[in-house]
């Protein structure tokens, strides 16, 4: 069932999108949590398992079930980016954007020219969103689909208004395991740290101010709020095992006696 583009229209109606993360690259699990209340699944080829083919098989499954699909991908594989909009995403995650060059590179291979240098060739995409080739989607393919950087370093940070000043930079991302990382200088990794939220919280601000958007990778899902507050639309909840461990737990914690909610276990 085809489905048009809806993430850049949402996030600019002013939005929040909660996004489920996929690292296993399977399309029977992708399918099933696109079948869930998440906004979007995000399907992770930089950290996670999810190649080429089982990007193709995700999008697909998401699309069908009316969800934002996203792919991140792997640290400078802008070609990649090219190949997941080519499979119909809805938005491309960017990890490691440390500098304008390297937010240039990224736009550039997510955009149309004037703005980039996308090959033109996504017959997938057009079938899928319902879109009709040629003129249509050439006009329309640039502003329907987002290139998200990832800001997760000291340097990134220190360059955050010039890869926000980038056309063809739709919003920023932030990864708060590695800039917990840098923020310690290698020291540890947490990336709740409170003395780091101011600097969240400015990334937002910024992103707002330059009207582009702001996502980030909530690892504990009750900053979420906190994180809507500052300004970021587009909130990543853990990885999909997390997911499933916390379900056992309730599903056993239930089977135990040690709550009373029914739980739907299917069958």
């Amino acid at each position: 069932m085809a489905k048009p583009y809806q993430m850049a229209q949402q996030l600019s109606r002013g939005d929040t999108l909660l996004t489920a993360w996929s690292s296993l690259p399977s399309v029977d699990l992708v399918d099933q949590l696109a079948t869930t209340e998440f906004d979007a699944v995000t399907l992770d080829m930089q950290h996670g398992g999810h190649d080429e083919k089982s990007v193709w098989d995700g999008l697909l499954a998401i699309i069908n079930r009316q969800k934002c699909a996203v792919v991140r991908i792997p640290v400078g594989r802008n070609d990649m980016a090219s190949r997941a909009l080519d499979m119909g995403a809805d938005a491309i995650i960017a990890p490691m954007i440390n500098s304008a060059e390297d937010a240039k590179a990224f736009a550039d291979s997510m955009k149309f020219p004037p703005l980039g240098s996308r090959s033109w060739g996504a017959p997938r995409a057009q079938s899928l969103r319902d879109v009709e080739g040629g003129n249509a989607f050439l006009k329309s393919a640039n502003k329907d689909t987002l290139s998200l950087a990832m800001i997760e370093t000291r340097e990134a940070l220190a360059a955050l208004d010039d890869i926000l000043s980038v056309e063809g930079i739709d919003g920023v991302f932030v990864g708060p395991s590695d800039l917990s990382i840098a923020w310690t200088n290698g020291d540890s990794v947490d990336p709740t740290r409170e003395d780091m939220m101011e600097a969240i919280a400015l990334i937002a601000k910024k992103a707002k101010a330059a009207n582009k958007f702001a996502g980030i990778f909530s690892v504990d899902p009750s900053d979420a709020p906190r994180f809507t507050q500052m300004g970021f639309q587009f909130i990543a909840l853990g990885f999909e095992t997390g997911l499933i461990s916390a379900g056992a737990t309730q599903f056993l914690a239930a089977a135990k006696g040690g709550k009373e909610t029914k739980l739907d276990g299917g069958y």
